[in-house]
């Protein structure tokens, strides 16, 4: 999965604080577990293609939240005889949400300017759900519509975890609380902490879908099987105030050593083999990657002198895992904003400026905001803050800061202060055409339905938006058939974004609802434009193919062929459009996915051009020489033609593609062109 996350922060030196009652004693080689597993998330977004599983990092950090969370409750109600649950909730909220809010901020103001609108919504959304620690619910339940369900990941995904851990601080302590209450037993405990873990794996079971993971992934009660066994683990290594083991020690548990040995080989091959979607994954290699770390953890606690503990305790690791919250926090938007197309950088050059500027980021932020906040000192020359006050004050305006920034703004015409008359200068005046057979006039075609001339547009979602966004057209009617999310190859193993998926309901029977739309319409122009959908890979006889290979080739021809057919089965002129070459999005390493390659484009240009040859009454319209000439573009003559790298912009279609292409449509559509 490409946007998993930490959250972890659990334990550090300022939970371990001595002077404070049932204090857990601090251990460095928890801060190496955390700084491994951070390195792993980071490797892993960063596109290391021997680190598939790196995703896993996150079940190390819930193994250790578990784990710490569980011991600080045990020692303080050992020690007291009491659990204060405002001090522990408050103590959480000064640790983990002041670099939240800046963060959160931060998004808000950049993502305002560089995604486009229907994603600036999305943040908005995505923003307050991170702030009300709901953000993997969000993740799931993201949005219904088509734009939002193939949006570019969120710059706040990765708060998917802290969702996680945050309803564990709330809920967790209620239950130990009330469980010592009533039965005052250890025993107790940990039968119902088992009993949870269990029951989280059979969700995660349950849960998983192969064409889609995300209810599995992001679930609170999936997930909740490693935090569940740290916990677990807490509780069967607890002990009193008067039982700790004497200074220097001895290892005095081989068994364990054992354990936590085969625990590190386990995550290291998880880590270096499972893969995001893989149905073992969610049928067991969860639970098998929380045990594991679980045996690495144990081994360190409870032997502090033995090899695993020094390892973890070595000073670079400890540094790293210490800001390991500000590393993950920065890193997931930090990667998106700093992408091969701003930097013109791809595979490890890329990963070390990533790497460099989170690192420089995250200890600002543990240096100038969460330290200060946690430690309750001055920042700058302001005065200390009533803690719930200042909390209350922050979170406003935080939520201020997120509506304000994400507002829809209205839209500007680019041609204000410019003529018309100079777009698209040095341009051709009409659209360059190939295959061209010209039509009878509409009042010479058998059959037409009475009416104004008519053209119709058929497609997926690039087609939808170039007829919704055209302006008012005096000399006619235009019709939008195009359906979102579905083009004309319909096998069902797709590769999109490099996991698999299926065809949105109703895609596979695209021709039934083109040829009713076709009988109620009946234009004089169709216009076919289709993009995304033919150049995915697809499962053709037994092995994924795509455009350009000549089996899968003569899949398409096939499908293309009957959607000619039937557009212009009532005598109406086919227009073709070419397909502009497409950015949707970088792989994790800053390369593209196969589907935005611009050879894929062009084999399904090619296309195309020899299938209008075979077919009367057919053109082709080169709309890639207009919109994405020489290459892909965000912008052509200071004019933003394209929103998220693959869909039109409302200013694109009105004023650069609808002047050059309509009267070429109206043209076709009167019988006066040629």
């Amino acid at each position: 999965m490409g946007t998993v996350g930490t959250g972890a922060t659990m334990a550090d030196p300022s939970s371990a604080h001595p002077h404070r009652p049932g204090a857990y004693r601090y251990r460095p080689a928890l801060d190496g577990v955390r700084a491994l597993a951070v390195t792993a998330v980071l490797l892993f977004h960063g596109g290391v293609g021997w680190l598939p599983g790196g995703f896993l990092g996150v079940d190390a950090f819930f193994v250790l939240s578990g784990f710490l969370i569980t011991s600080l409750l045990l020692a303080e109600h050992a020690a007291t005889g009491r659990i204060r649950l405002a001090a522990f909730w408050g103590r959480r909220a000064r640790r983990l949400l002041p670099a939240l809010l800046v963060l959160l901020v931060a998004v808000a103001l950049v993502g305002r300017d560089l995604l486009p609108p229907i994603e600036v919504g999305l943040l908005r959304g995505d923003a307050l759900a991170a702030l009300g620690y709901v953000a993997n619910w969000r993740m799931i339940f993201r949005g219904s519509g088509y734009f939002a369900q193939t949006a570019a990941p969120s710059p706040l995904q990765h708060t998917w975890s802290l969702g996680i851990e945050e309803q564990f601080y709330l809920l967790w302590p209620l239950l130990v609380v009330a469980l010592l209450r009533l039965r005052r037993s250890r025993g107790a405990l940990l039968a119902v902490t088992l009993a949870g873990a269990a029951a989280s794996a059979v969700a995660a079971a349950s849960l998983y879908r192969i064409d889609d993971v995300s209810r599995a992934y992001f679930g609170t009660d999936s997930r909740a099987q490693a935090l569940l066994i740290g916990c677990a683990l807490a509780v069967l290594l607890h002990r009193t105030p008067t039982a700790r083991p004497r200074h220097g020690e001895p290892p005095r548990r081989p068994v364990l050593g054992a354990l936590a040995l085969t625990g590190a080989v386990g995550t290291g091959w998880l880590w270096s083999h499972a893969d995001g979607t893989s149905s073992w994954l969610y049928r067991g290699g969860l639970t098998v990657g929380a045990l594991a770390v679980a045996a690495v953890v144990a081994h360190a606690v409870t032997s502090p002198a033995s090899p695993t503990a020094r390892l973890l305790a070595l000073a670079p690791l400890v540094r790293l895992g210490r800001v390991s919250y500000g590393v993950y926090l920065w890193h997931w938007p930090l990667f998106q904003l700093v992408d091969a197309d701003r930097t013109g950088l791809r595979g490890p050059p890329l990963l070390a400026v990533r790497c460099a500027l989170t690192l420089v980021v995250a200890i600002a932020s543990y240096l100038l905001v969460e330290q200060p906040i946690r430690r309750g000192r001055r920042i700058g020359g302001l005065p200390r803050p009533v803690p719930v006050g200042a909390t209350v004050a922050a979170v406003a305006g935080t939520v201020v800061a997120i509506v304000l920034a994400t507002a829809p703004t209205p839209a500007v015409s680019h041609l204000v202060a410019a003529p018309q008359s100079t777009l698209g200068a040095g341009m051709p005046s009409a659209p360059p055409t190939t295959g061209t057979r010209n039509s009878p006039p509409p009042d010479r075609r058998p059959g037409r339905h009475p009416g104004p001339p008519r053209i119709g547009f058929y497609g997926d979602s690039v087609a939808w938006t170039l007829a919704k966004y055209l302006p008012p057209q005096p000399n006619g009617q235009v019709i939008n058939r195009a359906v979102q999310g579905c083009g004309i190859a319909r096998l069902p193993d797709i590769l999109e974004l490099g996991t698999p998926h299926t065809n949105l309901p109703g895609c596979t029977t695209w021709d039934q609802r083109w040829r009713a739309d076709l009988g109620r319409d009946d234009p004089d122009v169709a216009v076919i434009l289709l993009d995304r959908w033919e150049l995915m890979d697809r499962r053709l006889d037994g092995t994924y193919q795509h455009v350009g290979q000549p089996g899968y080739d003569a899949y398409l021809t096939r499908e293309l062929d009957l959607a000619i057919s039937i557009v212009g089965s009532r005598g109406a002129t086919v227009v073709l459009l070419t397909a502009p070459y497409t950015h949707r999005a970088e792989r994790p390493d800053g390369g593209l996915y196969p589907e935005d390659q611009p050879q894929r484009v062009d084999a399904w240009n090619a296309l195309l051009r020899a299938d209008a040859a075979r077919h009367p009454r057919t053109t082709v319209v080169d709309l890639n020489s207009r919109v994405t000439p020489g290459g892909f573009t965000w912008s052509i003559q200071g004019l933003r033609v394209r929103s998220d790298g693959l869909h039109f912009t409302p200013a694109g279609v009105r004023e650069w593609i609808a002047p050059w292409l309509m009267p070429h449509l109206w043209a076709l559509a009167t019988g006066r062109n040629g």
